[in-house]
């Protein structure tokens, strides 16, 4: 019964569907398979279709209606799922354990290095002038003081790097 309604009722869903989808911005398949469903649904629960072709007619604008509708209220998604460009999740944990342990190797450098160095790092993007006033040097000796501090930084770190590989 229920497998001879279902071959009686195709070409109409199909017709109906095809009508129907172009002025919902649906796939006439996706219109189709929503109905099918909504029909297996009714089947299921016991409840008989008095007038077969009548309640698919209805089920097929019903459907449109909720596909316009739902058209009329997605949005667009602004971005670039695709944009690789900036760092996903991991290389942003990866980036602030790179920028954790150069800031502890940094306060572990002696004399006024630590305090240098983290003015050269610092987030407000200080000039030589003002990384001199805020240490109390002149400007013109704030250039071998930094060439003596990224010395000492780079092998302070090469250290830590030679220590942390595997020997084999």
């Amino acid at each position: 019964m229920r497998h001879e309604m279902v071959s009686t009722l195709r070409p109409l869903l199909a017709a109906e569907a095809s009508a129907e989808a172009h002025a919902t911005g649906m796939e006439p398949s996706d219109l189709e398979q929503a109905v099918w469903l909504r029909l297996l649904e009714r089947l299921e629960a016991d409840r008989p279709l008095a007038d077969p072709q009548e309640w698919l007619r209805r089920a097929v604008r019903l459907e449109a209606r909720r596909g316009r509708r739902a058209a009329r209220l997605e949005l667009p998604y602004r971005g670039d799922p695709a944009d690789d460009t900036r760092p996903g999740p991991e290389q942003q944990a990866l980036l602030a354990a790179r920028r954790r342990a150069l800031h502890a190797a940094v306060r572990r450098l002696p004399g006024r290095c630590p305090r240098l160095m983290a003015a050269l790092l610092s987030p407000q993007d200080l000039t030589y002038r003002e990384i001199a006033g805020e240490l109390g040097i002149s400007q013109g000796s704030l250039g071998p003081e930094r060439s003596k501090c990224l010395g000492c930084l780079r092998r302070l770190l090469a250290a830590e790097v030679a220590a942390l590989e595997p020997r084999g």
